[in-house]
């Protein structure tokens, strides 16, 4: 019997079409050259903790005060035009309290806390959240987050830039070896962050009085960078 067809099956199994990539690559000039894009929105959304706490002798009563003073700060922002579906509670503890004394725990009685966090669509009305949440019972006011909400469409401008950026510069790379890019063969990207500019940019009050009483609130500018790895073989 002929070996001749077997030999002739194991040829083609070698030549996947990423082994013909890798030796394309192997035997062709290449350059690769790193690119980023940054986008700058200002912020259209915030995120914000609000949080009751209340000391007591016994854990109920403890957990009763946080209770009523939540359901009034509830309230409140429902009075601030904020939908129900922006506000999520992020924690409800109770725990003991304990003070040293000649070396000993001595029960000092008990906190609760109870935490949400409260999304504001309309950032004019955040500096009157804070003071109204405050007013009806908050104790803490913490973790304020600036975002925009069409996140995915400014990370897909940023690797779009990434990747123009990534191509002039091997493109200049090429051109300064005397050569030309001939196709790009491989793009990899490096992920898409988003991070708040220090620059701030000052929350205009409604009316006059707001400027008096509200608490000044302002706005960082945000920035999405996204990076990218292109390959691209010369001619």
């Amino acid at each position: 019997m002929s070996r001749l067809p077997m030999i002739a099956l194991c040829s083609v199994l070698l030549l996947r079409p990423d082994a013909v990539t890798a030796q394309a690559l192997s035997s062709a000039p290449v350059v690769v050259m790193q690119g980023t894009g940054v986008v700058r929105r200002a912020p259209d959304q915030a995120l914000v903790r609000i949080a009751a706490e209340q000391r007591a002798p016994a854990p109920r009563a403890a957990q009763e005060g946080t209770a009523a003073a939540m359901t009034a700060v509830m309230a409140q922002l429902t009075a601030a035009g904020i939908p129900r579906d922006a506000v999520r509670t992020v924690a409800v503890t109770v725990q003991q309290e304990f003070d040293y004394q000649n070396g000993r725990q001595v029960p000092r009685g008990f906190v609760s806390r109870n935490a949400i966090e409260v999304r504001v669509d309309d950032l004019a009305r955040l500096p009157q959240v804070l003071d109204a949440s405050v007013a009806a019972g908050a104790t803490a006011v913490e973790g304020l987050e600036w975002t925009i909400r069409n996140r995915a469409a400014a990370e897909r401008e940023a690797v779009t830039l990434a990747v123009a950026d990534a191509v002039a510069r091997a493109d200049a790379a090429a051109a300064g070896a005397r050569r030309s890019i001939d196709a790009v063969v491989r793009i990899e990207e490096s992920g898409a962050v988003m991070a708040v500019r220090s620059e701030p940019m000052a929350l205009r009050a409604r009316s006059a009085q707001d400027a008096v009483t509200a608490t000044p609130v302002s706005v960082g500018e945000i920035e999405v960078r996204a990076s990218v790895t292109v390959t691209a073989t010369l001619k």
